[in-house]
């Protein structure tokens, strides 16, 4: 008689162990729910990472999938779900409770109805920034709760640090993904702009708004990614043929990247550099000519302009646009948002739109050519996702200063957590991908991270 088979205590697995022990109904639902649960009542009170949480309804989510038929990838994984994205069954407030206290909105946003038919249960929604802007939420960093968790998706980084969930939704327009994931010592998964349906996401900048979520390894976002973009070749991530060319990006910001950066960096250069194809340097493009060709040392000063101040134009084009997505909160609600959004809002409206289209046609010319121009000598970016650890104190959300590049162009990102800095507080890097290729850098996250977290 074969001996009962030893689980580790449920809430403890990664997604894609999880996963695989509920297909074979090694694992239920239920109790992998329960389990998730428990966790959440445990830290819940000093974390508060959920802006909702009805655990009724998750178990009843969870014993109907263990009385049924397997439904996908995601099948019984519990899910935590940013409050900026629709839900049906649960409050939104897109960040706001004083705006939208009780809102209900009709339907689910299509990220979470991919999800729900691939099987996840629908665990909570997870605190949001204001509007997944700067103003913070109440949410504190799961290792001290003395320094901020990031932002704008604090809730989800957070309760995917804490254990208390497997996988969870977030967005990204500046840096809303790769900051609070390494604040918080997780995963964390951009894709490429467009690969994830928004609708039934609150809108703030159609140009760079951008769906992904939260994990506790490669593996695990991959897996999220697969069901959010539909790709299948990101369910189960292939060891490389050949190991990547690595490219060494620095940003032009990289003065600002304080000593623990500078120190996870010669990390990565160490532990990679021996098995690698190639580590190099690659320096940021200097201008890009009218027709879309390098310029190189020729550059005008106007067209290197067009590169070098890449992160004024990501938060240019977001004040823009987020003042006209929020309109109806701007007239009806303007004593209701925060002292900050008010202001930006102010900013954006009065920027004319000859102002915004010429930057949109700068943006695209950048666009057109960033592939060629950054990935000449290598598969992959190695580039800072922060400017340190997360910052103390619980009134700022830190600085998306080395995200806004990579957002404003569109490039699928991923913070891998390796390393610990100041207090002992989570650290790490992101790895950028070329636009569309975000299996190839899954797959070489994947090769970079077995190297890093050993």
């Amino acid at each position: 008689m074969r001996p009962p088979l030893r689980l580790p205590t449920p809430h403890l697995l990664d997604a894609c162990s999880a996963a695989r022990l509920l297909a074979r109904r090694e694992l239920s639902a239920e109790a992998l729910m329960r389990s998730c649960l428990d966790r959440i009542a445990a830290r819940e009170p000093g974390l508060q990472a959920f802006a909702c949480l009805d655990a009724d309804a998750a178990i009843r989510q969870a014993r109907a999938l263990d009385a049924g038929p397997w439904r996908g990838p995601l099948h019984g994984l519990p899910l935590g779900v940013k409050d900026l994205f629709d839900t049906a069954e649960l409050p939104t407030h897109y960040g706001s409770p004083a705006v939208y206290a009780g809102h209900r909105p009709g339907a689910d946003a299509a990220a979470v109805a991919l999800c729900r038919e691939a099987g996840a249960v629908l665990a909570g929604k997870t605190v949001s920034t204001e509007f997944a802007y700067f103003h913070p939420g109440p949410t504190r960093n799961p290792h001290h709760p003395g320094h901020t968790p990031g932002g704008s998706s604090s809730g989800s980084a957070a309760a995917v640090a804490a254990q208390m969930l497997p996988l969870a939704l977030g967005t990204q327009t500046a840096g809303s993904i790769i900051r609070p994931a390494a604040y918080c010592g997780v995963f964390g998964v951009k894709p490429t702009l467009g690969r994830v349906p928004r609708a039934g996401v609150k809108s703030l900048s159609e140009t760079m708004d951008t769906v992904g979520g939260f994990g506790r390894s490669v593996a695990d976002v991959a897996l999220l990614a697969a069901v959010l973009t539909s790709d299948a070749r990101l369910l189960d991530l292939p060891a490389l043929a050949a190991p990547p060319r690595i490219g060494l990006c620095r940003t032009p910001e990289w003065a600002q990247a304080d000593t623990d950066v500078q120190r996870a960096w010669a990390q990565v250069e160490a532990a990679l550099a021996p098995h690698a194809a190639a580590l190099v340097d690659v320096e940021w493009p200097r201008g890009s000519s009218t027709d879309g060709s390098s310029t190189a040392g020729t550059a005008t000063a106007a067209l290197q302009s067009d590169w070098a101040d890449l992160a004024d134009l990501q938060k240019a084009l977001m004040t823009y646009e987020m003042a006209r997505s929020l309109s109806h909160e701007r007239l009806h609600h303007h004593e209701q948002l925060s002292a900050r959004l008010q202001a930006l809002l102010a900013e954006g409206m009065a920027t004319s739109a000859a102002e915004q289209q010429a930057r949109l046609a700068r943006l695209e010319r950048l666009r057109r050519v960033a592939d060629e121009l950054l990935f000449a000598r290598c598969d992959v970016l190695l580039a800072p996702s922060t400017m340190g650890v997360a910052p103390a104190g619980l009134g700022a959300t830190g600085d998306p200063l080395f995200c806004r590049r990579w957002s404003v162009l569109g490039q699928p990102c991923i913070h891998i957590p390796f390393a610990r800095g100041a207090g002992g507080l989570p650290l790490g890097l992101q790895l950028v991908g070329r636009r569309g290729a975000d299996h190839e850098l899954l797959a070489a996250a994947q090769w970079c991270a077995e190297r890093l977290m050993r």
